[in-house]
């Protein structure tokens, strides 16, 4: 008699008992819901587009003034935040005649493994990932620092994230890890607000050149419209990228040589010579007391010529450091990503930095 033996169908094998739980997802409000339960006033909206255009003129060189993105390394707690802004901002006013201010207002942060990656997903700071709470929390804040009058920036990790802040944004940042990124290049392609795309971990800068030839063209990607939906997105390409120098494993990328390369580099792609550096991170040696000797260096770069330094990057936060998530309970106005210069330094500097440029005209 033939075997009894029956052989199951591939279709119907088990799964690993871990599976089924290996991907669990909870909805998200859209951006346009989000968008319509928080809108941008008109008056806000009328500021953002200035602002944008403020930046532009900066870049392109109609303006003279230095473009400064400074603030937290990241934000984690409102009121310290709403604090930073109302200083800043009163800075802002003393400076603006040589200096244009810009927020940082960073609510998503890479990891190279593991921890906390932003408010927009851990706004309670306990392991809890309430992104739901997180998005409205991050659009809420970005709507008080426009109440300030000071135009805001950030980083953009997640493209799907990108959508609900977009439109409050004068000037974004891409990681020196998602500039080689398609997906991020894409996204750009279609942001109507001026980009500085980062030099990659290696601290070359051909990385971050493909990355600008790239947004600038037109693409048609799989993506999400505003009610959530998947999409063909269509993009018209964004004119107003640049490079930003943030150095790299082999060490800092400021110097005139290292400026003169990144120019060189710039040229042989067929981009302008439009250089932000960034005065933390491998600039620094990820000291922030580092960053006011990394600022003045470039400064004088600028104040001896070189009309390439378009702007720089700073981390800054009310106090001097930055402590673990762990403990409790936080000190307030310090950072829990990055260390970051107190704000008394930095108004110091940043005032001095005025004073120069004001005397240089």
């Amino acid at each position: 008699m033939p075997s009894a033996t029956l052989a199951l169908p591939l279709n119907t094998a088990q799964p690993h008992p871990q599976a089924a739980n290996s991907a669990l997802s909870r909805r998200l409000p859209s951006a346009h819901q989000l968008k319509q339960q928080l809108p941008l006033r008109s008056d806000l909206a009328a500021q953002v587009s200035q602002h944008r255009e403020q930046v532009r003129a900066i870049l392109d060189g109609h303006d003279p003034r230095l473009l400064v993105i400074v603030g937290p390394c990241s934000l984690h707690d409102p009121h310290a935040a709403l604090e930073y802004a109302d200083r800043l901002q009163a800075l802002a006013a003393e400076v603006e005649d040589s200096v244009l201010l810009v927020m940082r207002a960073y609510v998503e942060k890479p990891r190279t493994t593991v921890g906390w990656k932003g408010l927009a997903y851990d706004p309670h700071l306990d392991g809890s990932d309430d992104m739901h709470a997180g998005l409205t929390l991050c659009r809420e804040l970005m709507l008080g620092l426009l109440e300030r009058g000071l135009p805001i920036a950030t980083e953009l990790l997640q493209p799907l994230a990108a959508g609900y802040f977009d439109d409050l944004l004068s000037w974004a940042a891409i990681g020196a890890r998602t500039t080689e990124s398609q997906i991020h290049r894409e996204l750009v392609s279609g942001l109507g607000l001026p980009v500085g795309f980062k030099n990659g971990t290696d601290g070359g800068v051909a990385i971050a050149c493909d990355a600008m030839r790239s947004a600038a063209h037109r693409h048609r990607h799989f993506g999400v419209d505003a009610q959530g939906h998947p999409a063909i997105v269509e993009t018209l390409g964004n004119p107003d990228t640049h490079l930003v120098l943030r150095g790299g494993h082999s060490g800092p990328n400021y110097s005139a040589a290292h400026l003169a390369q990144a120019r060189q580099g710039l040229s042989q792609a067929g981009l302008a010579a439009q250089l932000v550096v960034d005065c933390s991170h491998a600039n620094s040696g990820k000291d922030p007391a580092r960053q006011p000797a990394v600022f003045n260096d470039v400064l004088q770069q600028r104040l001896d010529g070189d009309r390439s330094v378009v702007g720089m990057m700073l981390e800054g936060h009310l106090f001097d450091g930055c402590q673990s998530l762990g403990k409790a309970p936080l000190q307030y106005g310090v950072s829990i990503t990055d260390g970051c210069l107190g704000w008394s330094a930095t108004e110091q500097l940043l005032r001095a930095a005025g004073c120069k440029l004001r005397a240089a005209r």
